[in-house]
């Protein structure tokens, strides 16, 4: 059925249309029945429905529906497996469809930026072109049901601590490197129906009204096309976030910003057309739900637990193995701590889900008959040292083949709302490790957490197996990982540090509560370390499996990229042992022209390939001029300079199996005012005037004089250092008056050359 959107807005009150700016409740947006119009449903995502009662309180509080928890994102991400997730988006799809909620509220895409984040267990990646991919691919999914998607937090919002106030202090290229294309990405090849703006402020400005944020980037550039809602409370100004964007407020305030925006166009100071176009995108969305209801929609909690408990053996990642792991099917194994029967599975807060059911490591050992004993060691929830079980631990660990250890953080440590205070395990787990694992050289540590922790004892222990938060299916996940009967695939999404303090925004995190400073501009995660040449206890995209595989045949067209061009690269992956795997395939890409301020390398390329024994596959990529560029704030625009760029193919940022070279020449030129502190070598980087700043460089010697040249330094390396260097303005007092003339006289010839 088609809708007349513009009509019904012209048929509505002025009234009418402030208030379905704003929601009826903390999870319905407000119905015109007279006009048709309905009162739809929203619910907290991303991995699982939070669907509550209309008192609901957005804080993982209060009780929810009975619903499926799937893989958090920390862990989905680490898959790298776009099919994947945008089959878990489907499955939700659906569920939503059944359980009549026309809109998920998630991905969450936001940067890791740091590990202390509270809520990192609920974002992607370190990396944003990982995260815009799997973004993409799980709107995709969800909205393949007519459901809508709300992608959040729009943006800049890399901490829990004064979210809701604090400014995101950070340069314009950081910004359009690090924290916008995740959300650019899944904008240009998903179109969420929502995007939800963030609490905090952007340079100052609050994203709810940050029209540069809201509509000059996602809607002019980007050609976004859905509504712009609100976090819960993130109104500021209402009048000011309609001039900006903003479309919907959250949830609400009663009508009292309501009547806010009737004034507004009433005494004139707000365009009723601005208000007409945020009606018109709210109900575009809705009617886009209420049109295309799925009567056939399922929500089967059986058979989505065990999609969710698949999923999960596909995100698992095996960090460290001597040869432990798989472990066989008859070993004698001791199963220690709280975790191995009661896992921590989810985050806290609005993402938490009221399971359908949980399965344990224990449980699931107990139903295969495997010969598996159990001590408590520690607690789930606290930190909390017990002598007895301790020495219990120690003695199961002394009589079993094998120890594993269930070791993790807290539901207490990991939350929205708060971010972590350091990256440490529980003082108890970490010394129940280093007791059993003195004891029992075979000792094994399963991890359940939703950010890196330290791990001191790393190199005592046979085999470390990183769960994250595995949904509701996490249990029996672990047992087929440590048993075999799935080869673990997963790779990390985000860095592990040895330690907090080498994590680049270390000394800028979270800020003083009203500020926070993004000092370490792009250096975020991986492209920190690697730069740096700084060890990490396991690099982003590190992950073993029980087989291994071999790179090779690495190719590219030898013709030279250009703007407008994409050049094909493919590699040959063979699965060079005896199981069955799965690799994955990582495309970095290294700007080799000595292009200041660029990271060694980054991500533009990864996929997830399925390989039997002893069988090769070739993977194909793509690049384009945008994944050589980096964002230049004179130009406004992406940038690559013509040069040489390599092309890294490898499983891991630290481990590249291949390299290639690949040219790349740019029509685009750089801006160029030219003044007296311009120097040479700046002239002769820019095409227009490279050819007569040539011709003046040929004249140079005998414009300064032999003496001076002298003065100024002995060998042909540092006198073209000292000439490159060197301000017109500097030059011209060296060379005399009549040569200073004519400096003077060719800076205004090129600056009109150039447009200035």
């Amino acid at each position: 059925m088609e809708r007349d959107i513009k009509k019904i807005v012209s048929e509505m009150t002025l009234e009418e249309k402030a208030g379905m700016c704003s929601g009826q409740d903390f999870w319905h947006l407000k119905s015109v029945e007279r006009l048709g119009i309905p009162a739809v449903m929203v619910s907290d995502g991303p991995h699982g429905l939070r669907k509550q009662p209309d008192t609901g309180d957005h804080l993982g509080i209060g009780e929810s529906i009975v619903a499926v928890c799937f893989p958090a994102a920390c862990a989905v991400a680490s898959s790298f497996d776009t099919e994947l997730i945008n089959e878990m988006g489907k499955t939700l799809g659906e569920e939503c469809q059944a359980e009549d909620l026309s809109v998920l509220l998630g991905p969450a895409v936001n940067i890791k930026r740091s590990p202390l984040c509270g809520r990192n267990f609920e974002y992607l990646s370190e990396d944003p072109y990982l995260a815009g991919k799997m973004a993409a691919a799980y709107i995709n999914g969800v909205q393949s049901w007519d459901v809508g998607t709300s992608m959040k937090h729009y943006a800049a919002n890399n901490q829990e601590f004064r979210r809701m106030s604090c400014s995101s202090n950070l340069s314009e290229r950081a910004f359009r490197e690090i924290y916008l294309p995740a959300f650019e990405t899944a904008v240009k090849e998903a179109q969420p129906k929502t995007i939800m703006c963030s609490y905090n402020k952007i340079n100052g400005v609050y994203a709810s009204e940050n029209r540069h944020l809201l509509t000059e980037i996602l809607r002019d550039e980007w050609g976004y096309e859905g509504y712009v809602m609100t976090d819960w409370g993130a109104v500021a100004d209402r009048v000011k976030g309609i001039v900006a964007g903003l479309d919907l407020e959250m949830p609400g305030s009663g009508g009292f910003n309501d009547a806010k925006i009737v004034a507004a166009v009433k005494d004139g100071s707000l365009d009723e057309a601005l208000l007409d176009q945020a009606v018109e995108r709210i109900l575009k969305v809705v009617f886009s739900y209420v049109d295309n209801r799925h009567p056939e929609a399922v929500f089967d909690r059986d058979v989505d637990h065990e999609k969710a408990t698949a999923i999960e053996t596909e995100c698992a990642v095996l960090l460290e193995n001597n040869g432990i792991l798989p472990l066989k099917a008859d070993a004698k194994v001791a199963y220690i701590g709280e975790y191995a029967s009661k896992p921590r599975y989810q985050g806290g807060g609005s993402s938490h889900i009221n399971s359908s059911k949980v399965s344990s490591a224990l449980e699931s050992a107990k139903t295969k008959n495997r010969t598996v004993s159990y001590v408590k060691g520690f607690p789930f929830d606290k930190d909390e040292e017990n002598e007895e079980e301790l020495q219990a631990a120690v003695q199961a660990a002394k009589e079993a083949e094998v120890a594993v250890i269930f070791a993790g953080l807290p539901d207490v440590i990991e939350s929205e709302g708060y971010d972590r205070k350091d990256m440490r395990l529980p003082a108890c787990q970490n010394k129940l490790i280093e007791a059993v694992a003195a004891v029992q050289p075979n000792t094994v540590v399963v991890l359940h957490n939703g950010s890196p922790v330290e791990v001191p004892w790393a190199d005592k222990v046979a085999a470390i197996l990183e769960m994250y938060l595995g949904g509701q299916g996490v249990g029996e996940a672990t047992d087929r990982l440590l048993y075999g009967e799935v080869n673990p695939s997963g790779r990390l999404a985000e860095t592990f540090p040895l330690k907090l303090e080498d994590n680049p925004s270390y000394l800028n995190f979270p800020g003083d509560g009203l500020n926070v400073d993004y000092a370490e501009g792009v250096y975020v995660g991986y492209r920190y370390y690697d730069t740096k040449k700084m060890p990490v206890r396991w690099a982003f995209g590190h992950g073993l499996s029980y087989t291994t595989y071999e790179y090779g045949n690495l190719k590219m067209p030898g013709e030279t990229l250009t703007d407008e061009g994409c050049v094909k690269v493919t590699v040959d992956v063979k699965n060079t042992g005896n199981v069955a795997g799965k690799e994955v395939v990582q495309l970095y890409v290294s700007d080799k022209n000595g292009t200041a301020g660029r990271p060694v390398k980054e991500l533009k390329g990864f996929a997830k390939v399925a390989l039997g024994p002893g069988e090769t596959k070739t993977v194909e990529f793509t690049l384009c001029a945008r994944d050589l560029s980096f964002y230049h704030e004179g130009l406004g625009d992406w940038y690559a300079p013509s040069g040489t760029y390599g092309v890294l193919v490898g499983c891991a940022s630290d481990e590249v199996a291949l390299e290639g070279t690949l040219s790349f020449e740019t029509k685009k030129s750089l801006p160029l005012h030219i003044d007296g502190s311009t120097t040479v070598g700046q002239l002769l980087e820019n095409p227009v005037a490279a050819p007569i700043v040539g011709e003046m460089m040929q004249k140079m010697q005998s414009m300064l004089g032999g003496d001076t040249a002298e003065t100024l330094g002995s060998g042909e390396e540092m006198a073209e250092a000292m000439a490159m260097g060197m301000p017109l303005k500097s030059l011209a007092s060296f060379a005399g008056p009549e040569a200073a003339a004519k400096i003077e006289q060719m800076m205004g010839t090129l600056n009109q050359m150039l447009g200035n």
